[in-house]
C-alpha cells in the first residue's frame, strides 16, 4: 500500500518496497571526512530508519579506483558509490556502472519533475549529483593581520603575501587555478588549456611558485597544513575547510575568487547485487528536502534548484549556510565550473605531464 509523506516526498513508497523486496544490507562508500560524516547523517541514518534497510558508509580515498577494481574482479562490496564528474563519464563509457532511470527521482515540492529541477549538468545517463562542492583558496588569517588576500593572483604573490601554499597534487583543479592566476578568464580557461602553448602557460605560472609548494592529495590534508602553520595559503574543498573554521574554531578564511565548482555523483556498479535498493537510497537522498537537508551538516549546495530556498542554518542551529556555500550566487559569481568532458578527454595525458614536471623531468 503506497502511503504520502509530508513535504511532497516518496519515501513511505521507498519504504514499502524495500520491506517486499527484503534485500540488503547495502554498503554506501564516499571520499569520507566531513562529507562522509554528512551524508552519515543526511542520508544514510534516515534512509535505514524508514525503509528498515541496515545501511553502512565506507570511507575510501578513491572511490572510482574501487568500485573499478571491484567490478572487473566481480567482488562487489559496495552498493552505491560516491564519484566525481569526469569519472562518471568515463565508467559510464567503459560499461562499469548501471544506468540510472531519472524517473525514480522525486519531483519537486510543487510537482515539477527531476529532470527539470536539477541544475545543468547534475543529471546523468548513469549517476545523479549529490551536491556542489568546489575548491577554493583557503588562508590563515593570523598570516595576514594587515591585509587579507582577495584573488588567485594574490596566491602567487608570495612578496605581498609571504608562506608556503598548499596544491592538490594533481593535474586537475591545478593547471586551471594556474591559468587564472596568470588572467585567463573563468570562461577561457579550458579553451586555452586545450592548446599546448596553453598547457605550456599552466605549468609556467606552476614553476612560479613551485618551491614554495607543498603538495596534498587527501582533503583532510588541506585544513590540517593550515593548523599546523606549514602554509598560510591553500587550495581545499570548502567543505573542510568550513568544518574547520566552525567545528573546530580554526582561525581560516576564504577567497572566492576563482572558485572550481564541481559536482559529486551517486553511482550504482554494474551488476551490484543489491542493485534495486541501492537505486531506492538514491531515490530517497535525490529527495529536494534531503538535499538541503546536506547543507545542515557541511558547506555544499544542493544540485536541485527547489532545495536552495530550504537552506536554513548548520546542525549548530546559529550558522547561517549561504555565506559558506558555493551555490550562492555572490560566492559563484567569478567561479570557474569545472568541464568534466575537458578532463575525462585529457587526463591521461596531463596526469603524465604532470607527474613527469613534479619529479623535475
Amino acid at each position: 500500500m503506497t502511503r504520502r509523506l509530508i513535504a511532497g516526498t516518496v519515501l513511505a513508497a521507498l519504504a514499502g518496497a524495500a520491506a517486499q523486496a527484503q534485500e540488503g544490507p547495502i554498503n554506501i562508500t564516499t571520499y569520507g571526512g566531513a562529507f562522509g560524516a554528512a551524508v552519515n547523517e543526511a542520508f544514510v541514518k534516515p534512509f535505514t530508519a524508514v525503509t528498515g534497510v541496515q545501511t553502512t558508509m565506507v570511507d575510501n580515498d578513491n572511490p572510482p579506483a574501487m568500485l573499478k577494481a571491484e567490478v572487473e574482479a566481480g567482488n562487489i562490496t559496495s552498493d552505491v558509490y560516491d564519484v566525481e564528474q569526469s569519472d562518471v563519464i568515463r565508467l559510464c563509457d567503459e560499461g562499469l556502472i548501471e544506468p540510472i532511470d531519472p524517473a525514480i527521482l522525486p519531483a519537486a515540492a510543487d510537482g515539477t519533475p527531476a529532470t527539470e529541477d536539477y541544475l545543468p549538468s547534475a543529471l546523468h545517463d548513469c549517476a545523479t549529483a549529490i551536491m556542489v562542492w568546489s575548491t577554493v583558496i583557503a588562508y590563515d588569517t593570523e598570516a595576514f593581520p594587515d591585509a587579507a588576500p582577495a584573488t588567485v593572483a594574490d596566491f602567487f604573490d608570495t612578496d605581498r603575501f609571504p608562506g608556503k601554499r598548499g596544491i592538490i597534487k594533481r593535474p586537475k583543479y591545478a593547471l586551471e587555478f594556474a591559468l587564472l592566476g596568470d588572467g585567463v578568464p573563468p570562461d577561457q580557461v579550458y579553451e586555452v588549456l586545450s592548446t599546448p602553448e596553453g598547457v605550456d602557460r599552466a605549468f609556467a605560472k606552476l614553476d612560479s611558485i613551485k618551491d614554495e609548494v607543498i603538495w596534498w592529495e587527501a582533503g583532510a590534508q588541506a585544513p590540517q597544513l593550515l593548523a599546523d602553520k606549514e602554509v598560510s595559503m591553500t587550495l581545499a574543498y570548502n567543505g573542510r575547510i568550513f568544518d574547520a573554521i566552525v567545528s573546530e574554531g580554526k582561525p581560516f578564511a576564504f577567497v572566492w575568487d576563482g572558485v572550481n565548482l564541481d559536482m559529486d555523483y551517486w553511482v550504482v556498479p554494474k551488476d551490484a547485487p543489491n542493485k534495486d535498493v541501492a537505486m531506492q537510497f538514491i531515490a530517497f537522498a535525490s529527495d529536494p528536502a534531503r538535499q538541503a537537508d546536506l547543507s545542515k551538516y557541511i558547506a555544499y549546495g544542493p544540485p536541485r534548484k527547489s532545495a536552495a530556498a530550504s537552506v536554513g542554518t548548520y546542525k549548530d542551529g546559529t550558522t547561517q549556510m549561504a555565506p559558506y556555500l558555493p551555490t550562492t550566487p555572490e560566492n559563484a559569481e567569478r567561479a570557474l565550473v569545472n568541464d568534466a568532458a575537458f578532463w575525462a578527454d585529457h587526463d591521461a595525458e596531463l596526469s603524465e605531464r604532470f607527474n613527469s614536471w613534479l619529479a623535475g623531468a
